[in-house]
């Protein structure tokens, strides 16, 4: 309420009172949430391949944002590699290579679906796969030390264990890193979801299986909640958007049931908020004759997980492919999202929530 002008309030005390933000979340007011654009835009201005897919972001202990994706002649392609690019001065700088599938002189493999995590004491973890097809692909890993400027040499992780599929991990309060994972069967269609868990560093791996009953999910995407709770919510083969939950930090997780929201069995992503609000980007369209449902993207919020509502659409024609999103929150409250726009570029989109 705005307080009234008297003697026990004069003006410099006025406008302190009407400038002091509402500190209360919006989870917590139930006030309606929209997204305001602040800035879209694409990645490269002349893409060096013809193909560009799979993107995330991250963004550095120095506050600029670094991102990352597969490109090359055509996903699956030998010559498919990891690139970055770091946003500075307002302005994304030409891509550069920073991993290949390269075995030795006579064997090479493509590389596939790039997952970045700036860890709490700053170091920027690069995960990404390689290997002939998704049903045989194994994961590897990067680190930087220096805001992504270089990075180690590729490790492999543990047998049986990919690391982030494409969604990025999350860091628990005690250091160890969460990491959403899933597995493609090489016959038939078989998908599955788990979660696997290393240290801070990126090593001393676990995994923990969970019962997809008959659904086919793959690429999590990991929420957090105030009393504890973890959500995930996955890609399925059932054309909606399927969840998990956990009370225990990810040691168990609930039998998966359908969110009543349409997914066209395309790639998704979500972040917690810091106003208690988790946000997601997805395509809200079923495929179709005409359209794999790719051609629209929006970004959605929810107070409980469980119901969503479109605060922005980023994308919307009758033909087209906007997908594979990823979407975090920096520092000065804005979310920044990037998706790839037409498999020839990365898209990137900063919004304001109000």
């Amino acid at each position: 309420m705005i307080p009234k002008l008297s003697s026990k309030w004069p003006l410099a005390l006025l406008m302190i009172a009407l400038t002091v933000p509402n500190r209360q979340s919006y989870a917590q007011t139930g006030k309606a949430a929209k997204a305001v654009l602040v800035k879209s835009e694409l990645i490269m201005d002349k893409p060096p391949f013809p193909s560009s897919h799979a993107s995330s972001i991250t963004e550095l202990p120095n506050g600029r944002l670094l991102a990352t994706w597969f490109g090359g002649t055509d996903e699956g392609n030998k010559d498919v590699c990891i690139w970055t690019s770091e946003k500075k001065d307002g302005k994304w700088a030409p891509p550069v290579q920073v991993a290949d599938g390269i075995i030795d002189a006579g064997t090479r493999y493509p590389c596939w679906n790039p997952v970045l995590l700036t860890t709490a004491t700053g170091k920027v973890l690069l995960f990404y796969k390689v290997g002939p097809r998704p049903s045989q692909w194994w994961g590897e890993m990067k680190y930087s030390t220096d805001n992504g400027q270089s990075w180690s040499k590729a490790e492999k992780l543990p047998e049986g264990i990919l690391g982030p599929i494409k969604n990025k991990p999350i860091q628990l309060a005690n250091g160890d890193i969460l990491h959403p994972s899933s597995w493609e069967s090489v016959k038939g269609k078989i998908w599955k979801i788990h979660v696997e868990k290393s240290d801070s560093t990126g090593h001393n791996w676990s995994k923990t299986e969970i019962d997809c009953g008959d659904y086919g999910v793959i690429q999590p995407s990991i929420l957090t909640y105030p009393d504890g709770r973890l959500q995930m919510i996955n890609r399925s083969l059932q054309k909606v958007i399927v969840q998990t939950w956990s009370d225990d930090n990810g040691k168990t997780w609930s039998p998966l049931t359908a969110l009543h929201v349409k997914n066209p069995n395309s790639g998704i992503d979500g972040v917690t908020l810091k106003n208690g609000l988790q946000a997601m980007v997805y395509n809200p369209t079923v495929n179709s004759k005409n359209s794999d449902g790719r051609n629209v993207l929006n970004v959605a919020v929810s107070k409980d997980g469980e119901n969503w509502t479109d605060v922005y659409e980023l994308e919307n024609v009758p033909k087209g492919e906007f997908s594979y999103p990823a979407i975090i929150q920096g520092k000065n409250g804005h979310l920044y999202i990037t998706y790839t726009y037409h498999r020839r570029n990365v898209k990137f989109v900063e919004l304001r929530l109000k």
